[in-house]
């Protein structure tokens, strides 16, 4: 059978979560400052709020996707499981400000009552995933995951992340035999935590297509450039492709032609990591790229082939960023409809047409080719 009998045959994803995770409660302010400056009526939720998960959750139960989701419950990872990925000293002053009563721990993150529960069960949940793959119950996992995770380094929190979810994924792969894992971060902001966790490893593949936002203060020093190439072993297995702002569609696959698809080829990675962010969504607050749902239904499609050709399907999907509280559920939707490689589409985008120039996008794309080429020792020993 060809591949776009997958879904048909009887082929699922398998998605992991807990209500628990809800809990996280981010406050109200001037976006995500937590601030109430005293002079607007309205003032909104914090960017990264429960509300972004619960019609995630929603529209694969009650959207078309419905019949290839199976659903998992999640778990709350213990303390000891989060000393793969982060330090003691890191770990020991989350438990402090938790037992505090809370702590902000940088600039728009939030450690609230109830939030340290839920970043433990959004860690245990990956994991739980990541173990589903690993013990062969099935090819495709989804984490459906808040707070988010990425952003948060060895030994410090970032960008609403406390805990790094897939960091700690690859890891356990990584300790369950996987030789080599391929971590793709669409986000549209630099993966610098899962990046820094792994920039001295040659065992792990970290490619983040993101804005070219730079580095945004002490908690976030990465500027996510093309020369933060790795360090030590891992020189050339950290690959930044900072896209310029507005691309779209078009744009993104080409960098994943030109630039994601041949690096995984020549790495051969036996388990692929797709780090989903839809905040690189035309309509996102908190972004600035222009994707449609067409863009992620088709980097979704791309996945999954890479998976099939490279690690016998085996793809685990982590939720991260996404904060248009609708559009955000509809571009999952579409990820997922990709990664099942369904010969139809089965949800319109209610947004859709958005005009697109390429143009600029491209010629970024093909100078990183360059450059990588030049600098990356797989591409210059080719």
């Amino acid at each position: 059978m060809g591949d776009d009998a997958d879904a048909v045959a009887g082929v699922k994803i398998d998605v992991f979560w807990d209500e628990g995770m809800v809990k996280h409660d981010t406050g109200i302010g001037v976006f995500d400052t937590g601030m109430e400056v005293g002079f607007l009526e309205v003032l909104e939720k914090h960017p990264e709020n429960s509300d972004r998960v619960r019609n995630m959750v929603s529209i694969l139960k009650k959207g078309p996707i419905s019949p290839y989701i199976s659903w998992n419950s999640g778990r709350s990872a213990l303390v000891s499981e989060l000393l793969s990925f982060h330090t003691p000293g890191y770990v020991n002053e989350l438990l402090e400000a938790d037992k505090e009563g809370g702590k902000v721990l940088c600039a728009g993150t939030f450690l609230n009552p109830g939030s340290w529960d839920a970043a433990l069960l959004a860690a245990g949940t990956t994991l739980s995933a990541m173990k589903h793959l690993l013990d062969g119950h099935g090819k495709v996992a989804y984490a459906l995951v808040r707070p988010p995770g990425h952003h948060a380094q060895p030994s410090q929190a970032d960008g609403y992340c406390f805990l790094n979810n897939a960091g700690l994924a690859v890891q356990l792969a990584l300790d369950s035999g996987c030789k080599k894992v391929a971590v793709i971060d669409i986000d549209v902001h630099y993966g610098n935590g899962t990046a820094e966790g792994f920039y001295r490893s040659n065992k792990v593949l970290t490619i983040s297509l993101h804005m070219n936002h730079g580095s945004w203060g002490p908690s976030h020093p990465q500027s996510g450039s093309v020369d933060e190439l790795g360090e030590g072993e891992g020189y050339g297995y950290n690959l930044n492709i900072p896209l310029p702002n507005g691309t779209g569609d078009k744009g993104y696959i080409c960098a994943f032609n030109e630039l994601v698809v041949p690096s995984i080829q020549k790495f051969g990675p036996d388990m692929i990591v797709l780090v989903a962010g839809q905040d690189s969504s035309a309509f996102d607050p908190n972004g600035r790229q222009c994707l449609t749902m067409e863009g992620y239904r088709e980097i979704g499609r791309i996945v999954h082939v890479l998976a099939k050709s490279q690690s016998d399907g085996r793809l685990l999907i982590v939720q991260e960023g996404g904060y248009h509280i609708t559009y955000s559920a509809y571009c999952l939707h579409a990820t997922l409809e990709g990664v099942l490689n369904l010969p139809i589409t089965l949800l319109s985008d209610p947004l859709g047409g958005y005009p697109e120039d390429e143009t600029f996008s491209v010629k970024v794309i093909e100078s990183i080719k360059n450059y990588q080429k030049d600098k990356v020792p797989f591409w210059r020993n080719s």
